[in-house]
């Protein structure tokens, strides 16, 4: 039987090989920090969601290690059987001391979190109105509910209002959003949306994984960035990215809702937490983030001089704040090769173009990091140079 199946899918990879679409992984010895060796190379890294820098911080690994000696290794359980230490409660208080809110459950990712929240919350009578650039975790996790769904264009409140009146018979209405959209770096329009969610009587539900930890006045995330905070009915994010860059996600509401949610989301229930070193240093993490704004600022200064310095070497970039930083070449062939060139440089960037962009969007998503340091940004900004000059020499 294989044998068949085999050819089946032999086939498929060829079609992603011949269309240029095959994703390729590179070996990284040592931790995730602003300089790596990738396949052999010592190369800058400006394509991590490092973004505070805490992937290697010495406070967060020692952190780990104790936790090894004080909790063990893993939980080799779920939470309600025997899968719960006293740091994964206190975990859970403190992301809802952080955010503002009632209450946090934990999940092994945030992809779980989006995946357990859409079935459990919205049966057949509710409506879920989603960005139509939200993540592919957000995307799967509503497929699981039966809800009504119904998508609006990327950041168009009148879309969105027309959205809201065609659910209007819905009997629960929610409007779904990535709090930042990863491949342009755009924030949501938050103040807006909980307007029209007011208006029209639905729940506000934020993926605020590229914000948490370090947007905003306190690194709350978006809602804090837009003024909305107490306006946001669900927050998810992660703990993989700003808050260690381990793995680890959450979900963040009221009291009821995760209440539920502990009782019948079934990423949570059916799938062990998170392991004992891993509560241990996103606890140290967030200690970090409320003793100082110094990682925070270092950022906003980084992605202030990126942007500076590439504006003035001519190149287009999507226009914002946040540290994605979008460098626009149009071209999927011409960018893919910029990426080469820049590698060749020893600056560690990825090419993005359709389907994971629009045709004719294609771009090299740079993200900065407070570990990096405004030399290794002004080498960043050389290599972008260097390397479109070459491609330009070569036709």
């Amino acid at each position: 039987m294989y044998g068949t199946f085999r050819e089946h899918v032999a086939g498929q990879l060829a079609e992603i090989e011949e269309a240029g679409l095959t994703k390729r992984e590179r070996s990284i010895r040592g931790p995730q920090q602003a300089l790596i060796t990738a396949d052999g190379a010592q190369v800058l890294n400006f394509c991590a969601n490092n973004y505070l820098g805490l992937a290697d911080h010495p406070t967060l690994v020692e952190a780990a290690k104790s936790a090894l000696d004080d909790w063990g290794y893993g939980m080799a359980s779920v939470r309600f059987i025997c899968g719960t230490q006293e740091q994964h409660l206190e975990l859970e208080r403190r992301v809802s001391h952080f955010l503002g809110t009632e209450a946090t459950i934990l999940f092994s990712s945030c992809f779980d979190a989006n995946g357990g929240v859409f079935e459990t919350l919205f049966s057949a009578e509710g409506a879920i109105i989603s960005d139509e650039l939200n993540h592919a975790s957000i995307i799967d996790g509503i497929r699981l509910s039966k809800a009504q769904r119904l998508r609006y264009k990327n950041r168009d409140m009148a879309d969105l209002e027309t959205q809201l009146q065609a659910a209007a018979d819905a009997r629960f209405r929610v409007i779904v959003t990535d709090g930042v959209f990863s491949m342009d770096g755009y924030i949501a329009p938050l103040h807006e949306i909980c307007n029209l969610a007011e208006e029209y009587d639905a729940l506000v539900f934020v993926d605020d994984s590229h914000a948490v930890g370090f947007v905003g006045e306190h690194g709350r995330g978006t809602p804090e960035f837009c003024g909305v905070a107490d306006r946001v009915d669900i927050y998810t994010g992660t703990f993989g990215k700003a808050l260690g860059g381990a793995s680890g996600g959450y979900v963040s509401s009221r009291q009821e809702i995760v209440d539920l949610l502990r009782q019948r989301a079934r990423p949570y229930l059916f799938s062990n937490t998170l392991a004992p070193s891993i509560v241990a240093g996103t606890l140290a993490a967030l200690d970090l983030l409320e003793q100082s704004d110094g990682l925070r600022a270092t950022l906003v200064h980084n992605a202030q001089l990126f942007r500076s310095l590439m504006t003035e070497a001519g190149f287009d970039l999507l226009p914002g704040e946040h540290p994605i930083v979008p460098v626009m070449f149009g071209d999927a062939a011409l960018t893919a090769r910029i990426a080469d060139e820049m590698q060749e440089r020893g600056v560690y960037v990825t090419a993005f173009s359709f389907p994971v962009v629009p045709r004719g969007l294609a771009r090299i998503r740079v993200q900065l990091s407070a570990a990096h340091t405004d030399e290794e940004i002004r080498r960043c900004v050389e290599a972008f140079v260097s390397a479109r000059d070459a491609v330009r020499a070569a036709g």
